[in-house]
Formats: structure tokens, sequence, C-alpha cells
């Protein structure tokens, strides 16, 4: 039995072509069962984000497969066969696994060590499970990678670090203040990574949030969505005496905020801390308040700073991540290896269960006048023995060896073991 991989991501493929083989909506059970249906294919799981389009399989025959897969895919989309051919990514057995492996742990992201791609595999292996699509192999691996995801966050800081600008902004602000739940918050304007970074405070605990835009009907709608409350554009600066975090994003040409106008306003706040991110081109408050006692004041430059030192970071952290992937992989490799000895090991004890029953029951038929405890040891002595005659060739056929194949062939010459009596089950 092989794994099979085809699939395209954000590095392979342009946003078109990667809309265009999404499996969405009702498409993912339609494409589960369209997978499976294939005579080579005899097991499937879909991964499709916004990122990637995955197809993971489990076959007899990987060549076979991958072009039945291929025009699978090309009817199934209505995509040209040779388009789809130049986006897509084709990986078998070891490369297979280890491909997974990376995905779930986050190392194939766009973002690396973002942590969304985990639930999305988890997702996307229980959707398949209860389509009852998948099979040993799969279910073996997509339950290796989960673990192998946790096991890389838990002995890495692969997740730890902003990479973002906005969530940068956050973590400055938790470095400043170590409790957020009681600080309060302005956004000054709009734009999406501020509209963002507001998201990650409130995710980290601010609760008092204020918006003022110079538009006070949008104010009153980003408000609502934060469960905040708008505050006039030329009310702003006395709103700021009560407000410990403020990010500024307004689009004015010129500074809306002076150093002249933060001193009074840190006379009145008694100088508690606070804690400003400008992250509007051109920046929209005066640099030198950076230089009053207690202020803290961030622009776009400074974020982007933090986020290249995270991302440096975080590569040297993949490293250490991409280590314990070459260790997962081999006790993947060593386990599928081993499913080659299971109808065998299956085969030995149907033998060895349908002799020891003859045998028995040849037996208390001569022996009369047993009673059920007289039976039961006899049983209980008989089973004893056929356990401890099958445990040796059970353990030599189970273990990593390089003759595996031979000892196969042997035991089945020995033991008189047909391909007939070889039924394969989960070891």
């Amino acid at each position: 039995m092989n794994l099979l991989v085809v699939g395209l991501n954000h590095k392979t493929a342009p946003v078109e072509v990667r809309e265009k083989v999404a499996f969405d909506g009702p498409k993912l059970e339609e494409g589960l069962k369209g997978l499976t249906a294939l005579a080579e294919v005899e097991g499937a799981v879909i991964l499709s984000t916004c990122n990637r389009v995955e197809l993971y399989m489990q076959t007899r025959d990987t060549e076979k497969a991958r072009e039945s897969v291929l025009e699978f895919l090309s009817k199934f989309h209505e995509i040209d066969s040779d388009t789809l051919r130049k986006s897509l990514y084709i990986y078998s057995n070891d490369d297979a696994v280890r491909h997974v492996f990376r995905v779930a742990a986050s190392l194939d992201s766009m973002v690396v060590g973002e942590p969304q791609i985990l639930g999305q595999v988890k997702d996307a292996f229980e959707f398949a499970l209860n389509k009852k699509t998948t099979g040993v192999l799969l279910n073996k691996l997509f339950k290796k990678a989960i673990s192998v995801a946790k096991r890389v966050r838990t002995e890495t800081r692969i997740a730890e670090n902003a990479v973002s600008i906005s969530y940068a902004a956050v973590e400055l602000a938790k470095k400043i203040f170590s409790d957020l739940s009681e600080k309060t918050f302005m956004l000054l304007g709009a734009g999406e990574m501020a509209e963002l970074a507001v998201r990650h405070l409130i995710n980290n605990g601010v609760k008092e949030v204020a918006v003022a835009n110079r538009t006070y009907e949008r104010g009153l709608e980003l408000a609502k969505q934060f469960c905040g409350r708008a505050v006039r554009f030329e009310e702003f600066k006395e709103e700021l005496v009560n407000t410990d975090i403020i990010i500024c994003s307004t689009g004015a040409p010129t500074y809306v905020l002076y150093k002249h106008e933060m001193q009074e306003i840190m006379k009145r706040r008694k100088h508690k801390p606070v804690f400003i991110i400008d992250i509007s081109v051109p920046r929209n408050i005066d640099p030198e308040i950076n230089n009053i006692d207690n202020v803290y004041l961030y622009d776009v430059d400074d974020l982007q700073d933090v986020v290249d030192a995270n991302m440096l970071e975080r590569k040297k952290e993949a490293e250490k991540a991409e280590e314990i992937i070459v260790e997962e992989v081999e006790k993947f490799r060593k386990w599928q290896d081993s499913l080659d000895a299971v109808p065998t090991i299956v085969a030995l004890r149907n033998k060895a269960e349908e002799i020891k029953n003859a045998e028995l029951q040849r037996l208390m038929n001569r022996l009369e006048g047993l009673d059920e405890r007289q039976r039961q040891l006899i049983e209980y002595t008989v089973n004893a023995v056929v356990n401890k005659l099958l445990h040796p060739p059970t353990v030599a056929l189970k273990e990593d060896r390089e003759d595996r194949d031979v000892l196969i062939a042997t035991v089945k010459i020995l033991y008189g073991l047909t391909d007939g009596e070889n039924e394969q089950q989960d070891a």
C-alpha cells in the first residue's frame, strides 16, 4: 500500500488557478466520492484552503493512480490538463509523508508557524473520516501528522514572535502593559491593518474601545463592529486623557497630534504610560512625541523591524522543526513497512486458532466426566502454549529488519500459509 499526494499551493499556482480547483461547499463531498470511485484509489482526504488544494490518497499503484487523479481533476473542475500539470506537485511514500507532516506543522505555509493550518488539516481528516473515504494508512498518517505538529509547537518556538505588522503592535503593547484587560484603547482613523490590530487587541483582553474617524458615520459603523463607542474626530484629543493605547491611521497629509499637545495630555494623565502606534504613511503623529517620558511611540518602520527580527527567529526554529520531521518520517516508514507482515501474522494466528480449536474439541470428546473448571484449565493451558509458540515469529515479523520479505516468505512455507488466507488488518 502506497501514499500519494497531488496538490498545488500559493508557491506553484496563482490565485485564479487555485480558485478553479478549490473544493468548496458541496464540491468537497463530491470530490471525495469521485476520487474514491477511481479503481486505483483506495482512500482519500482532500484539504482545500485559500492557499492550497491537496489530495491525499492511499493506492496500490502510484503511477496509475497519478494519471487517473490528474484526469479526474481536469474533468471535475473543467480545467485544461496542461495548465493544471504546470501548477501541480506530486509526492509519494516517504516524500508524501514528509509533505503532510510539514503542512500540518506549518512549515509549508505562507507565514511559517501560523496556527490555522493545523485546524484545517484536522477538519479535512474528520470530514473524510465521517464520509468513510479513508483507510488504515491515511488514518495513521493524519493522526501522526497532528501529533507531529503538536510536538513541533511544544519543542520549538516556531509559533512565537509576531510576524505581521498588526500582531507586532499587540506584542509590543503586551510588553509595555502586562495586563491589557484593564487598558483603554482608541482607533484613530481606519484602514485594514489598523482594524486587524484592533481585533488582535480585543482578542488579547482589551475591553474599552473608542473609534475616532473624520467621517462620524464610519466611526459609528466601526465602533459597532468592535462593541465600542464612536468619538467625533475633533474631540479625540480630549479623549486621549483617559486612553492608554492608540493606533493611528488617518491618512492625513500632516500631523494630527503634536508634541506640545501630547505634553499637556500627559500632565492631565499624571504621566501614566501611553502606547502609540502610528501606521500612517505619511506619519500622522509628531515623532518628537517619543521624547516625552512614559510615551512609547512606534511607526510602521519600527514595527517592520520587529517583524523582520521575529521572522529570522522563526526561521531558526523552523530548522529545529525540520529535524523533528526527519525523525518522525523515519518512524512512520518503519510502521508502514511493518504492514507488509500483518497479513502473514493474521493468517498465522488464524491457522493456529483453527488447529487449536480442532484438537481441543477432539480431546474433550475423549475425556468424559470433566467438570467446567477442569475444561477451563485445559483450554487455558492449550491457549498459553499456542500463544508462547506464536510469540517469537510474531515479534520477528514485526521487527524492522532488512530480510523481512525473506522471513515472511519463509513463515508462509513453514506453516503452509497461502495468499488466499491473508487478510490485511490494522496492526
